[in-house]
């Protein structure tokens, strides 16, 4: 008895799982070939020029870099320190004085991240992985909030710490009335709302592509959830946390709408982007200024990236274990 192959519809194409690997195989192929290579060494060295000048203009002196361009630094090479000096620890109004906001940015930065990653994966595993009525409804909410810009959240949370909660005339939650440096708490706090959605998606993803059989396995040696989760799931999901947290970091750190907001413009709740706004506003012809305060703002980022790059790399790629 000959079996007959099932007829393909008309106007539909059948691709076998051979073919497809032959696709994959020949696009990967492409992709490494010595022209790719080639054209993503030009990309590179593109994207990288203006960082480059930027670098090299940092360091040459007033005169050279208001006369001519970086450029002219490898035919009449001239290097200083004195515009780092200036920018940092410069006392006058003039100077950049980008020391203490430097500090402020980090004690804005590091907090900003760590909370977010922290509630974002306590609330992702349970809505992973805790059966509880609603939780569907819960997640479809989060995800929905990404879409609300920031912008319309910045006026009622500004009002919800200036005046607190009232309903019905009845004060449900008093006015937080912070001064000064309590005024990070602040930024902590809408730093933290904002990444909420954002990160529990991208959390809950990847702890829900967690093989189930893992899950079971440490419930029945009589684990309980704490433990599960800070033993089981947090080792797998590191790429994912990197990835976030760099996400968060940069966005953090390179902020300035929501830090000029909540922590205000002076110079002890500030963070180094309100200065450098303020320095290409006001002075803008103190180019040997700009320049080193530009590149002392980028600095960190650029460690911090480049030094969790594998994790952010493997995050986006794979994600951890997949069932």
């Amino acid at each position: 008895m000959t079996v007959v192959p099932p007829a393909v519809a008309s106007g539909e194409t059948e691709v076998a799982p051979s073919d497809q690997g032959g696709v994959a195989k020949r696009v990967g192929k492409k992709l490494t070939s010595r022209t790719a290579t080639v054209v993503s060494i030009v990309i590179a060295l593109v994207w990288t020029i203006p960082t480059f000048g930027l670098f090299i203009s940092s360091f040459r002196p007033e005169n050279d870099i208001k006369g001519n361009g970086w450029w002219n630094f490898f035919t009449s090479p001239s290097f200083t320190l004195e515009n780092y000096q200036e920018v940092l620890f410069g006392t006058s109004n003039v100077n950049g004085r980008l020391a203490s906001y430097f500090i402020n940015s980090i004690v804005i930065t590091i907090p900003s991240v760590l909370f977010p990653v922290f509630f974002c994966s306590l609330a992702a595993y349970a809505l992973a992985w805790l059966n509880f009525k609603g939780r569907d409804w819960i997640y479809i909410g989060i995800f929905a909030l990404q879409i609300v810009p920031l912008q319309m959240a910045l006026v009622p949370l500004l009002s919800f710490f200036s005046r607190g909660v009232t309903i019905g005339g009845v004060n449900i939650m008093p006015a937080w009335h912070l001064e000064g440096p309590d005024k990070f708490i602040q930024v902590w706090f809408a730093h933290t709302c904002f990444a909420l959605p954002l990160g529990i998606f991208l959390l809950h993803n990847f702890m829900s592509e967690l093989p189930r059989d893992l899950i079971e396995a440490a419930k029945v040696d009589g684990a309980s959830h704490p433990k599960i989760f800070r033993s089981v799931v947090l080792p797998l999901i590191v790429p994912a946390l990197a990835s976030f947290a760099i996400f968060q970091f940069l966005w953090v750190w390179n902020d300035l709408l929501v830090a000029l907001i909540f922590a205000g413009g002076n110079q002890r709740t500030a963070p180094l982007t309100v200065r450098l706004a303020e320095m290409a506003g006001t002075r803008g012809n103190e180019w040997q200024r700009l320049t080193s305060g530009a590149f002392i703002s980028i600095v960190v980022p650029l460690i911090v990236f480049l030094s969790l790059q594998r994790y952010f790399v493997r995050g986006l790629l794979a994600g951890s274990v997949k069932g």
